[in-house]
């Protein structure tokens, strides 16, 4: 059975709408949505795409923390609670200027509203920055 889902891209901030083509349950391809407001029906060449890391078999799906020279999986819980610990140390020692974010062309406008929301309010500095430049 195909059927097809609404959504917006994840690849930049224009917000072009765009199809899911999901068959059998799986996601399959990505199609330009003809009606939306922002793209008329076009998709760039990482829309197209942008189908391909949902279930590629690199895709980080669990957190991490290095033990070592091995990274070994963890729980969420214990995977913030590392970081709090080490931006709050790192803000202590050094103060909050020492501490930069990069945010992603891959997050919504409203996710890279709250990280320099997060950046600004509770660590204290103006160092962010967005890697998009369209």
């Amino acid at each position: 059975m195909l059927s097809f889902i609404p959504t917006v891209c994840p690849y930049c901030g224009c917000g072009c709408g765009m199809l899911l083509v999901v068959k059998d349950g799986k996601v399959a391809g990505c199609e330009p949505w003809q009606r939306h407001p922002v793209n008329e029906g076009k998709l760039c060449i990482k829309g197209w795409n942008a189908h391909q890391f949902i279930d590629h078999p690199d895709r980080l799906t669990k957190p991490l923390i290095r033990k070592g020279d091995e990274f070994t999986e963890t729980s969420w819980d214990e995977a913030l609670t590392l970081i709090a610990g080490k931006l709050t140390a790192l803000k202590e020692q050094s103060g909050p200027d020492a501490i930069s974010f990069l945010s992603s062309a891959r997050c919504t406008n409203e996710e890279n509203y709250l990280l320099q929301k997060f950046v600004r309010v509770v660590i204290g500095t103006n160092n962010v920055d967005h890697c998009a430049r369209l």
